[in-house]
């Protein structure tokens, strides 16, 4: 392997965001499925074709670069954590400059001060309204299989709910595996709702969940790329249910040895041989070997001439003499 600067962080690129929520005009909506969106049209018309939705051009607010996005049908994609420590956790207040606090819960990073929304709203600022007060901010790091691309895609919310469940459940893998290996997760929207103050509040959360494999599984150490890739075995059921092919049909259709052979080794690669399907195509390639062809019969050699260039005669029978043999030159130099 070779060297790697040992004073940059190594990364994997960005390849988009998975997002809750979509920009209708300037009017932030909210979505009860995953939106997509992407630099790469490519990325983005692959996820449509995985999760539905129909692609379009669009620009972030706040930006002149153009995007992609699909607002898709799937409130639940399959995801990979990938090695390390995945999540990134902040309280965060955005403004048209760019960011404005950055908090870990007791100290604003910016100023280096206690956190300013604790101090002014006491334990449950979090239930001030946005803008009043920072965002839960989440930032989900996974790889998503099915889509083209090594690189990852940021999953975010801004759910003070979800920040508790995410952190929680990055934490228990990570001292299951050491932040080694791929995980295999769910990223799943779910709908729901509060009651405070008399009043009922409805809102998604984005729950992570283990996918195909168990708490057991999760917690026991590293997990293989085989079965983080592939956790519920449903390729290789696949590939057991499979429609047997009809050798028998493909042998009787061979018209030579290599043909019959053929099959024989298909059937080996595919582990379907048996004693009966052995003995039926020896049975076919003995039907079709080629029959030996005679040996054809020695040809007499050409009569030759003698010393005196004479050929040997040979006595025939007249039918039109009275009885006396005849001598036959076979050669134009005979003689009577």
């Amino acid at each position: 392997m070779g060297s790697r600067l040992n004073n940059i962080q190594r990364r994997a690129a960005e390849h988009g965001r998975l997002r809750t929520g979509y920009t209708q005009g300037n009017r932030p909506m909210r979505s009860a499925t995953w939106v997509v969106t992407s630099h790469s049209e490519e990325h983005v018309r692959t996820a449509a074709e995985l999760w539905g939705g129909d692609v379009q051009e669009w620009t972030p607010l706040n930006s002149t670069i153009k995007q992609w996005r699909v607002i898709t049908k799937a409130s639940a994609i399959e995801a990979l954590i990938t090695p390390g420590d995945p999540l990134n956790q902040y309280n965060e207040m955005w403004s048209k400059g760019g960011c404005a606090r950055r908090c870990d819960g007791q100290t604003e990073l910016l100023t280096r001060k206690p956190c300013i929304c604790a101090a002014t709203f006491g334990e449950d600022w979090h239930q001030q309204p946005k803008g009043r007060v920072c965002s839960a901010t989440s930032r989900l790091n996974v790889m998503l299989p099915d889509l083209s691309g090594m690189g990852m895609w940021r999953a975010e919310t801004h759910s003070f709910y979800a920040a508790s469940e995410w952190g929680g459940m990055v934490d228990m893998v990570l001292a299951g595996t050491d932040g080694r290996g791929f995980v295999p997760v769910t990223l799943r929207i779910e709908p729901r709702q509060r009651v405070a103050n008399g009043e009922t509040k409805k809102f998604p959360v984005v729950v992570v969940e283990l996918r195909g494999i168990t708490p057991r599984q999760a917690l026991a150490g590293p997990i293989s790329t085989a079965l983080a890739l592939d956790p519920t075995g449903s390729r290789a059921v696949a590939a057991i249910e499979a429609p047997r092919p009809d050798y028998l049909a493909d042998a009787a259709g061979a018209l030579t040895v290599d043909d019959v052979q053929d099959v024989y080794r298909a059937a080996h690669a595919a582990g379907h041989l048996n004693d009966e399907l052995i003995a039926a195509l020896k049975e076919r390639a003995d039907a079709v070997k080629e029959p030996a062809q005679p040996i054809p019969a020695a040809t007499p050699p050409a009569p030759a001439p003698d010393e005196e260039g004479v050929y040997e005669g040979e006595f025939v029978e007249d039918e039109e003499s009275s009885g006396w043999p005849a001598v036959a030159a076979p050669g134009s130099g005979a003689r009577a």
